[in-house]
C-alpha cells in the first residue's frame, strides 16, 4: 500500500466522490452557485482531478464521455481499469500509485500524454492503440530490459520520454542507446537531447571490441541479432514558404 495512506481506508470511486470533485473544480462565485443548483452533467466535464483521495479501484467514470484530462495520481491504484468509455481522453496521470502492469488503455486512441511515474511496472507493453502518444513518463519503476526501448519505436509521435530511476537508466550508454533507436525523441528524462548526443548515438548499436567497455558488452552483443539497425536521426521538417 502506498506510504502516504497507510492509516487511511482504501476507497473506490463512487457517485458521491465524483459529485464532490466536479463541484470543487467547477465555476466559482455566481456561476458556481447556479451550476450547483441546476446540477453539472458529468458528460459536460472536460477535466477531472481525483488525486490524493486514497483510491484503490477506478470505477464509475463511464458517464464522463467527453473527458479530455484525468488526474488520478497519488492514490493506491493497483490496476488500470474502468477507462473504456473515455475515448476522448488526451491527458492521463496515473503517477504515484501501485500499478504493476500496463493494461486497460486499448480504447484511448486520442491519448497524447501518459504518466505512469513512480509505480511498480517492469515491462513497457500494451500501448499499441495509443497512436497519438507524444509524452510518456515511466520514471521510478522497475524496468530492467533494454528491449522495452525497441517496443517504443512504433510510436511515431513520441517526443518526450522519462525512464530515469529504472534499472535500465543505470546502464552505460543508456542515453545514446535510446537516441539511436528513438531518433525523433526531443526530450529524455526532462532534458532536451543535444545535437552531439544525437550525432554519436549510432555507435551504441555497434559491437564492442575493447575490454574497457565493461558492462555494456553483455547487452549490446546479446541484442545484436534481435534488433533492427537504428535509423539516423531524421531532420525536422521545415515548412515551405
Amino acid at each position: 500500500m502506498n506510504r502516504l495512506y497507510d492509516s487511511m481506508e482504501p476507497r473506490v470511486i463512487d457517485d458521491g466522490m465524483l459529485k464532490l470533485a466536479v463541484g470543487e473544480q467547477g465555476p466559482q462565485e455566481e456561476a458556481g452557485e447556479l451550476a450547483k443548483q441546476e446540477g453539472i452533467l458529468f458528460k459536460d466535464v472536460l477535466s477531472l482531478q481525483l488525486d490524493f483521495r486514497n483510491i484503490l479501484r477506478i470505477d464509475n467514470l463511464w458517464q464522463f464521455e467527453n473527458l479530455r484530462k484525468l488526474q488520478l495520481d497519488n492514490n493506491i491504484i493497483e490496476k488500470i481499469e474502468g477507462l473504456e468509455n473515455l475515448t476522448h481522453l488526451v491527458w492521463l496521470d496515473l503517477s504515484f500509485n501501485n500499478i504493476e502492469t500496463i493494461e486497460g488503455l486499448d480504447t484511448l486512441v486520442n491519448l497524447e500524454d501518459l504518466s505512469l511515474f513512480n509505480n511498480r511496472i517492469s515491462s513497457i507493453d500494451s500501448l499499441d492503440a495509443l497512436v497519438k502518444l507524444q509524452v510518456l513518463s515511466l520514471g521510478n519503476n522497475q524496468i530492467d530490459n533494454m528491449m522495452n526501448i525497441i517496443y517504443l519505436r512504433r510510436f511515431s509521435c513520441l517526443r518526450t520520454l522519462s525512464l530515469s530511476g529504472n534499472p535500465i537508466s543505470e546502464a552505460e550508454d543508456y542515453k545514446m542507446f535510446i537516441c539511436a533507436y528513438l531518433p525523433d525523441l526531443v526530450y529524455l528524462d526532462f532534458r532536451r537531447i543535444d545535437d552531439h548526443t544525437a550525432s554519436v548515438s549510432l555507435s551504441v548499436s555497434q559491437p564492442c571490441e575493447t575490454e574497457s567497455s565493461g558492462p555494456q558488452i553483455s547487452w549490446k552483443r546479446g541484442m545484436e541479432e534481435q534488433l533492427p539497425l537504428p535509423t539516423t536521426r531524421r531532420e525536422r521538417a521545415v515548412p515551405s514558404s
